[in-house]
């Protein structure tokens, strides 16, 4: 589901009534600067507890009522010195991560406030994050939208379904997890279903809902280039098929992202899953628009909950690619995937009509008997962020690595594997630091700059960062 982060605030002020008559109008002062700035700027929806803080008791009520208000994550203001057994109260009781706030003021401690209060959250192992200076200034709200972004993330992530559909495939082991792990650190539920229901689904599927897939693809892809054997217009509609029963699958279950095996019982003995592929993660099909629901080829399972994060994180789609080549004469990694990714990314919009003007399905290689196409585009040039979840030991940690995406003469494609859809990035380090370190064959990307948030996320997570 779409939809904004949700912060609430909390305004601590002193535990003593008469002192607190005196300075509630400060604390109050900046609970309202910060609630004003943040609805000024129009990214977070904020939600203000209903009294400032002033013993046990209210840290307790306050932090529960923001909870079951359902807020993704709560902010600690303090304008003066608060008792700091309140925050540990609210912060025990309440709805995390935290963000504890003050304004740089010489005239009142507020700033006093935040570090014992924060001293006092970390003795008692709560981490949190903090933010400090004034208000009104852009670069401090940054850091609040920041936070309630990830925030967000992390609270999202919480509860999601995801659909294993198949087992490992090709022998991979960084696409394989224990259900056990994710559900304890994600707090996500890993469901395995077979491959078979695909194909029992698509006999199910009505012919009105498949020609009509198959006269949109007809009229708005570029090209698409049948051989008569491997790759026919029949074959295309079996794969339409299977993109629709995957549709029914994913609302059926309530599956909020997933992974697909597709190599080799599909792939081999049916069809390449590469239609599918690319418009689960679109925004667009031709029913219209929509969200994209994540689908990870070869049922990638890190590469699926990495792809989660970045589309919880972003609202975008997301690219899943292969690490497949390094191109010295243009100093660029070559990233080329047998699966697909979003079309979205031929142009970086969701200009459906554009993008598939930049869209050609070519038949799929003979390794794949099953037939079918594969789903080839280049993508749009943009500054980017690849990421991905890796493991060590059953450790998690997330390499995150500022890329620019750029475009080569198409030819350039034909030098790995024409059918395959391509990203060019150029990387910020010498490539063989890549070569070296980067442990999986697949990587995952969006457009902007998304470094601070995902290092900001990784901590609310417990995962190591590991930047190239």
């Amino acid at each position: 589901m779409i939809r904004k982060p949700v912060v609430g605030i909390i305004g601590f002020s002193d535990g003593d009534k008469e002192v607190n008559l005196q300075l509630a109008p400060i604390v109050q002062a900046q609970v309202d600067v910060i609630h004003s700035e943040l609805v000024k700027d129009g990214r977070v929806d904020v939600i203000v507890a209903d009294t400032l803080v002033t013993s046990v008791e209210e840290a307790k009520s306050e932090a529960e009522k923001l909870r079951m208000k359902k807020v993704d994550g709560t902010i600690f203001s303090y304008g003066v010195f608060s008792f700091p057994n309140f925050s540990v109260v609210a912060a025990q009781n309440g709805q995390g991560p935290y963000l504890l706030a003050a304004n740089l003021n010489p005239d009142w401690p507020g700033m006093v406030a935040m570090l014992a209060s924060g001293g006092a959250l970390h003795h008692l192992g709560i981490n949190h994050f903090r933010v400090a200076g004034d208000f009104h200034k852009k670069e401090i709200i940054d850091k609040i939208v920041t936070f309630a972004k990830c925030a967000k993330v992390k609270n999202m992530l919480n509860g999601q379904k995801y659909g294993l559909i198949g087992g490992r495939s090709l022998g991979m082991y960084s696409s394989t997890v224990s259900m056990q792990d994710w559900q304890k650190k994600f707090g996500v539920d890993v469901d395995h279903l077979d491959q078979s229901e695909i194909l029992r689904i698509a006999d199910t599927i009505d012919d009105k809902q498949v020609e009509k897939g198959f006269d949109f693809l007809s009229k708005k892809i570029k090209s698409i280039k049948y051989n008569g054997t491997s790759f026919t217009p029949e074959k295309l509609k079996t794969q339409i098929r299977h993109y629709e029963a995957l549709k029914k699958i994913v609302k059926e279950n309530e599956y909020d992202f997933i992974g697909v095996k597709c190599h080799y019982e599909m792939s081999r003995h049916y069809c390449t899953e590469c239609i599918a592929a690319a418009f689960m993660n679109d925004p667009y099909d031709w029913d219209g628009k929509k969200e994209p629901c994540v689908m990870a080829c070869e049922a990638d399972s890190d590469a699926a909950l990495t792809m989660q994060i970045l589309k919880i994180l972003t609202d975008e789609p997301v690219i899943f690619m292969d690490v497949r080549h390094y191109d010295a004469e243009n100093d660029v990694m070559v990233f080329c995937n047998c699966g697909s990714q979003a079309t979205y990314y031929a142009t970086g919009t969701a200009d459906y009509e554009a993008n598939l003007k930049k869209t050609t399905l070519y038949p799929a290689l003979d390794i794949y008997a099953g037939g079918g196409c594969h789903v080839n585009l280049m993508t749009k040039s943009g500054k980017a962020t690849i990421a991905r979840l890796n493991r060590t030991c059953g450790k998690y940690r997330m390499t995150i690595i500022p890329a620019e995406f750029v475009e080569l003469p198409e030819e350039k494609m034909a030098e790995t594997t024409m059918e395959w859809p391509h990203v060019f990035a150029k990387l910020p380090f010498d490539h063989q630091i890549f070569i070296d370190k980067f442990d999986a064959n697949h990587c995952h990307a969006v457009y902007g700059d998304w470094v601070s948030e995902l290092k900001m996320l990784c901590e609310m997570l417990d995962v190591e960062v590991e930047m190239f």
